[in-house]
């Protein structure tokens, strides 16, 4: 049996979705949001948490995988949380097969979707599948003379087997903004050479371009998070105190955390005319020693 590389078919809820083989590893991409949904090496467990319950419909953001949030952050009053990235349906600009067997999809947000004060932005989705996953998306803004402010993060769900048994390192020395449950959004620095996950944990790391690295003892495996072109870093489990839409069941905290690479708040970017900027983020996974 002969297996494409890459095939555009339908997915949940009749969505266009590409599926992507590769000698190392299998994949899937939605076209709505331009949303990986699928990662998974060949013999691991998958490397993307994806919520059972999400939602798949033209629009409602997807619950799991990698959404993107662009061109904000969090909420915005009148306006989708995390921006419109996630929400819009992306083009399919172009797929390319490398010898090796390697796999590139490059996937476009329509200008003509984006509201008037954003339409000017250039934006695309370039995801390269082999043994790693390696994401970038690039933003220019194509305007004559206005300087734009955006956020971008893309909000990785990581799949781990028991998150009591999850450490997070790569962080120490970092000033984070608090905003879990009583946290008040509060600055704090990370003393910790480990984050352990114990509770509803909610913390946006500022001026941080460190590698992320999370060790999972009961999948055996340690997940590595390196970035570029990104200040910010964001780790997230909702636990069960956190009020979650109806796609979230509060016992998946179990099996997810979030490790987001982006520039949000006050690592925002001012992106001038004719100026463009790439945030890229490299997951790959090892097994423990």
């Amino acid at each position: 049996m002969n297996i494409k590389p890459v095939e555009l078919t339908t997915g949940k809820g009749n969505l266009p979705m590409l599926k992507v083989q590769t000698p190392w590893s299998a994949a899937e991409i939605y076209l709505h949001g331009a949303h990986l949904t699928h990662f998974q090496k060949n013999g691991e467990e998958p490397l993307l948490f994806m919520s059972a319950k999400s939602g798949f419909a033209a629009d409602t953001a997807i619950r799991g995988g990698v959404p993107i949030c662009f061109p904000w952050f969090g909420s915005r009053e009148g306006e989708p949380a995390h921006g419109l990235a996630r929400i819009l349906s992306w083009e399919l600009a172009e797929t390319v097969v490398a010898p090796d067997g390697k796999v590139r999809v490059t996937l476009r947000l329509p200008q003509k979707l984006l509201k008037p004060e954003w339409e000017v932005l250039r934006t695309e989705f370039v995801v390269t599948f082999a043994d790693t996953l390696t994401m970038e998306l690039t933003t220019k803004n194509e305007s004559k003379d206005k300087t734009l402010e955006i956020e971008d993060c893309l909000h990785t769900y990581l799949h781990v087997g028991d998150i009591g048994a999850v450490s997070i390192t790569g962080l120490q020395g970092a000033s984070y903004l608090d905003n879990s449950a009583g946290g008040n959004g509060e600055r704090k620095t990370d003393n910790e050479p480990v984050l352990k996950i114990t509770k509803e944990t909610n913390r946006l790391y500022l001026d941080t371009t460190s590698v992320v690295e999370v060790r999972d003892e009961s999948f055996r495996r340690t997940i590595r998070v390196e970035k570029s072109n990104s200040q910010s870093t964001v780790v997230w489990n909702p636990w069960t105190t956190q009020k979650m839409p109806d796609d979230f069941d509060p016992a998946y905290h179990k099996n997810m955390v979030c490790v987001e690479s982006g520039n949000i708040k006050q690592n925002k970017i001012s992106l001038k005319p004719g100026q463009t900027t790439a945030l890229k983020a490299v997951l790959s996974t090892a097994p423990l020693k």
